[in-house]
């Protein structure tokens, strides 16, 4: 299930600046928070403030060649990622065991100087993909699938026929136990096996043709490759067929099936769980959550119905799809060709450079971020946001007292939740240990699989033993925030509170309009249609009462209807009920913004900069941390898999909703930003 609910998917993208130097950056450089020149004044805001705001930002940062959208998020990020290469290009370049760096500093940069040497990993071709393939054809018969698969899982990906990790009990958030789901498919979503309109289709046939070339890649001869690929689409639309919708995966009531062994084998009868729980080093687990049943009913008939050469084939492609980044070029172009560039619209390959700091933060994310901590991230800023949170969940709480739809009973769980809230700013508390994770500076590949092995392992551990909430779903560099509702926290990383998305040379009005409603953002969605099922100790468990819960989904339905007719691309609408919980968190986090910054500025006397008042600097600084370009194929992509809106109407979709903007620009009744004051959505 998806565990907690990020502000934005990860958005990669370029700036003016990374484009005239592709280069490793010594200190991070400084954006405003409020930057006029992004701006296109000649707009009217009170007809279409999202280009108001970001009109000049948009014009003059075309999307890289590299890249499938390009953000101010993604500004941040790839500003922070020439950061990261300047630390690790250093911590590489020193000899082994030189007693200068730490075990950790050691480590990361061995990794990145691995991951560095293309002429090594060209040399080596598809030689680490062998040991796995070897594997998958010694399989004498369908009863070595719970061995072999284990092992796949634990050092390759750990979700090839099926997913098994661990997470937290629904029923129960302070135990972790064993989750069963879906596999991780070739193509995005399930509607894209699903659908039959003409571009669909066409993207089966690439993605068939692409299976196929990789095979080829891999050893097959062209016409077994075809083949393979062709009964490989076959399989996987079977099991999209049994999954749940996205819309559906919000429901966390249908994605909470918990049982005990017995009942697990029961729904896949001919896949023996004892045999791959020993496999996996987990023997003896007697809870599991089964998230989607009827995807493993499907999968078990599935299993039954193949042949042994079918299941092989299935497991040799996603071994080859899953490896292919970190072996040869010839790989890593045909993966790109395919998941980028027909999929996102992305023309050109990202620099190694890129990769290979995206490859360390996934890995060894808390060894690189205590670096980047050290470097970018102080105490001060650390309570500067602190102060800020503590104000934005105090204009909660006062926002829930002054509800009028909502009984008192009802009112107290909520507030008992608030309070529960737990803040996690900057970093975590205790650093992760990596001293199980052997790392080589000549084997890339190796390095890559004993990373995924330490993660599994790490995760499966956690099964049957009691919840650590210290720990954290992000690495300190990301540019990302995110609420988990299991966890009853919000959590925002150092990366993302770096300028220009908390700028502390700034005034505060585009600061609150900015990480103010960012903040906000994080903490209603422990109140959205999906973290509202969740009480004050992560439970799943419905406090609401009967009529409080019909008035809270009256008040959504508002906002699934608005951002319903808004249109993505060519003659695609929003999926507003996929959106609804992004949605509803970015209009009631700039309520709460609001709210706070107000409280803030009492009894100052505030002077307009800019030729704008602080009112207009607080919407323009909300509206400017969305500032994008996306390339349409991108665009199409996240229609079926994105929760998020996109950039425009996650700004005007909101304002509109907001008198205070309406006074702020003195806009007039009829004008686009402006509703009927009957017609305003307010959830919260």
């Amino acid at each position: 299930m998806r565990k907690f609910a990020p502000l934005l998917l990860a958005l990669s993208a370029s700036t003016a600046y990374a484009q005239s130097s592709d280069a490793p950056l010594p200190s991070l450089p400084y954006t405003p928070g409020l930057d006029v020149t992004a701006m296109d004044k000649t707009v009217d805001p009170c007809e279409d403030f999202y280009q108001y705001s970001c009109g000049g930002w948009m014009k003059n940062n075309p999307i890289p060649a590299d890249q499938s959208a390009w953000s101010v998020y993604g500004k941040a990020a790839q500003d922070n990622q020439r950061f990261l290469w300047g630390i690790l290009a250093t911590l590489a370049a020193q000899p082994a065991q030189d007693g200068v760096r730490t075990a950790s500093q050691q480590k990361i940069g061995d990794y990145f100087a691995a991951c560095m040497d293309e002429k090594t990993v060209n040399e080596r071709g598809a030689a680490p993909l062998q040991e796995y393939l070897a594997l998958i054809a010694g399989m004498a018969s369908k009863q070595d699938l719970p061995r072999v698969l284990a092992k796949l899982h634990t050092s390759i990906a750990n979700s090839m026929l099926f997913g098994f990790s661990s997470n937290q009990d629904l029923g129960d958030s302070t135990q972790v136990i064993a989750f069963a789901t879906t596999a991780d498919a070739g193509l995005p979503d399930r509607d894209y096996y699903l659908k039959n309109d003409a571009k669909s289709k066409k993207m089966r046939a690439d993605y068939a043709a692409h299976i196929a070339r990789s095979l080829e890649l891999a050893g097959d001869t062209p016409q077994a490759a075809k083949r393979a690929a062709a009964a490989i689409l076959k399989f996987e639309t079977v099991l999209a067929q049994a999954s749940l919708s996205r819309v559906d995966q919000r429901d966390p009531y249908k994605l909470f099936h918990k049982t005990d062994l017995k009942g697990l084998q029961s729904m896949t009868p001919a896949f023996s769980w004892k045999d791959y729980l020993q496999a996996v080093g987990m023997e003896g687990v007697n809870s599991f959550n089964a998230t989607e049943p009827a995807y493993l009913r499907a999968l078990n008939k599935s299993l039954k119905q193949l042949s042994l050469d079918d299941i092989k084939t299935y497991l040799r492609w996603h071994t080859t799809r899953a490896m292919a980044p970190f072996l040869s070029q010839d790989f890593v172009a045909e993966n790109f060709a395919f998941y980028h560039k027909t999929l996102l619209g992305t023309p050109e390959q990202k620099p190694r450079w890129k990769r290979c700091v995206q490859l360390v933060d996934q890995q060894l994310g808390e060894a690189l971020g205590q670096e980047f901590v050290s470097r970018a991230f102080s105490p001060e800023l650390k309570e500067k946001t602190l102060h800020m949170t503590r104000q934005i969940e105090a204009a909660m709480e006062q926002d829930i007292n002054a509800l009028t739809w909502m009984s008192e009973p009802t009112k107290e769980k909520a507030r008992e939740k608030l309070h529960a809230v737990a803040n996690k700013i900057g970093y975590p508390d205790n650093w992760r240990d990596y001293s199980a994770y052997s790392v080589s500076r000549g084997d890339f590949a190796g390095n890559v699989v004993r990373g995924t092995a330490f993660e599994v392992r790490r995760q499966l551990d956690k099964i049957g033993k009691p919840l650590d909430r210290s720990e954290w779903g992000m690495t300190p560099p990301t540019v990302n925030a995110y609420y988990n509702p299991q966890m009853n926290d919000i959590n925002f990383p150092a990366g993302v509170l770096q300028p220009p998305l908390f700028d502390s040379k700034m005034d505060d009005a585009p600061n609150y309009g900015n990480t103010g409603g960012t903040i906000g953002h994080e903490l209603i969605h422990g109140f959205d249609d999906e973290g509202r099922q969740f009480d004050a100790k992560g439970n799943l468990k419905d406090w609401w009462g009967k009529q409080d819960a019909k008035a809270f989904t009256q008040r959504a339905q508002c906002i699934v209807d608005q951002y319903a007719q808004y249109t993505i691309v060519d003659d695609i609408k929003i999926n507003s009920k996929l959106t609804l919980g992004e949605d509803a968190a970015d209009l009631g986090g700039l309520v709460l913004a609001w709210m706070a910054w107000k409280t803030e500025i009492a009894g100052k006397v505030l002077e307009n900069r800019d030729g704008l008042t602080p009112e207009q600097r607080f919407f323009v600084g909300t509206a400017q941390w969305t500032c994008e370009n996306e390339r349409p194929e991108r665009l199409r992509v996240n229609a079926l898999t994105n929760p998020h809106s996109p950039g425009k109407y996650r700004i005007n979709g909101l304002v509109v909703n907001m008198p205070e903007f309406a006074k702020a620009f003195s806009c007039k009744p009829g004008q686009a930003m402006v509703k009927p004051k009957e017609k305003l959505c307010r959830v919260w």
